[in-house]
């Protein structure tokens, strides 16, 4: 089994692991911004299938794609909005106990009673995460067109979530005076700064 935790608390950081200052939307219509996106030559169209486990009661970003978990946390908001998000955990299943409960300390949930050593991802979702009335696994299916504009990353995804289509944009860089300057010459400042958690919890109707 191959697996890395990488931290699970914040304020733990690894030297090798930068954390990202990101700017993100969820619309129906990204209108003249998605113009001035794709004045730029894109990257390669990518798409995905991935599970969300969202908690009505954190913030920490989990997911699972390709039978590997990856989990984010907000560090921090800065006085433009936008948002510090560092990789806290990486691995893939079958999950062991001990891993597991570190988990739901980033769910901020009370752990069920696990009658095994270790989970598969069926396993995981049926037996650990559907009881909790407290979390939601959440079907995403993900369309991404990558660009890259004054050296920051910036997509546009067409994101499908419980039969529910909407267009996301985002701007992603370690240096956040990159990531503003780029996002107001986009024109995305036009618009809410919402975050992956945040937009899928609004699709499913979550708190």
């Amino acid at each position: 089994m191959c697996f890395k935790v990488i931290s699970l608390f914040k304020g733990e950081k690894m030297d090798n692991i930068i954390p990202r200052w990101e700017w993100r939307t969820f619309t129906d219509n990204l209108a003249k911004a998605e113009e001035n996106i794709r004045k730029h030559q894109e990257g390669k169209t990518r798409e995905s299938d991935e599970v969300y486990i969202l908690s009505e009661v954190s913030m920490d970003n989990t997911k699972v794609r390709d039978n590997l978990m990856d989990i984010k946390t907000l560090q921090q908001v800065n006085e433009n909005r936008l948002e510090q998000w560092l990789p806290i955990m990486k691995g893939t299943f079958p999950l062991p106990v001990s891993e597991i409960e570190k988990v739901f300390k980033c769910f901020k949930v009370a752990l069920p009673k696990l009658n095994r050593n270790e989970y598969t991802f069926e396993e995981y979702l049926t037996e650990v995460i559907a009881p909790s009335k407290l979390l939601k696994a959440v079907n995403v299916h993900k369309k991404r067109t990558g660009f890259t504009i004054n050296n920051t990353i910036v997509e546009i995804a067409e994101v499908t979530v419980d039969g529910k289509v909407i267009k996301t944009a985002a701007v992603e860089m370690e240096d956040p005076e990159l990531v503003i300057k780029t996002v107001r010459e986009l024109e995305l400042d036009t618009f809410p700064n919402i975050n992956y958690l945040r937009g899928l919890k609004n699709l499913v109707g979550m708190k």
